[in-house]
């Protein structure tokens, strides 16, 4: 997790709202939250970019997954206010535009990585930074890299074939010099 750069504010009363400005899927965007406000909160309902899921709301499911100066973070454990100055990818964020897909979203597509779909967007972002760490992960590695979120409908076995076949081709454009993004 990376260090959170921020504060609450010393003598801020929890009411008071305070502008946040951040970088979000590449556009400079400026809130206002409540210093008790979580980050997934403002990304749903101030931002409006639903992608982000909330789940269990404590940080054990990944659904809320975020990558924040690229790292993913859970972003129902954060408040708002640490988020101020940072760079903020969210699931919508990821790909070039609505209509294109990474050959990860493309992986989970083609090899069943999804179902119901509510977790999809955590897993989505998790991988997208353990590929980044970890490019050519083994299956194991896989399993470890996303055992943080939770899925209750696919039994994991697409997930992880999906990974698989992102970090092959991943491997493959990067080799073909082409600037590539999981």
């Amino acid at each position: 997790m990376p260090e959170l750069t921020g504060h609450l504010g010393e003598g801020v009363a929890a009411d008071t709202e305070t502008e946040v400005e951040l970088t979000v899927n590449g556009r400079r965007r400026r809130i206002r939250v409540e210093p008790r406000k979580t980050l997934a909160d403002a990304i749903r309902e101030d931002l409006r970019l639903t992608g982000t899921h909330l789940g269990c709301e404590h940080g054990v499911c990944g659904a809320c997954t975020v990558l924040l100066d690229g790292a993913a973070v859970r972003s129902c454990l954060m408040f708002a206010l640490q988020a101020a100055g940072s760079e903020l990818t969210t699931v919508e964020g990821l790909s070039a535009d609505a209509a294109s897909l990474t050959p990860l979203q493309r992986a989970f597509r083609e090899h069943h990585g999804l179902q119901c779909g509510f977790c999809t967007p955590g897993f989505i972002v998790s991988a997208t930074a353990f590929l980044a760490e970890n490019p050519q992960p083994t299956d194991e590695q896989i399993r470890e890299g996303l055992s943080g979120n939770l899925c209750r409908c696919t039994g994991y076995q697409g997930i992880v074939r999906a990974v698989r076949t992102a970090a092959a081709e991943l491997a493959q454009t990067a080799g073909a010099g082409k600037d590539s993004q999981p």
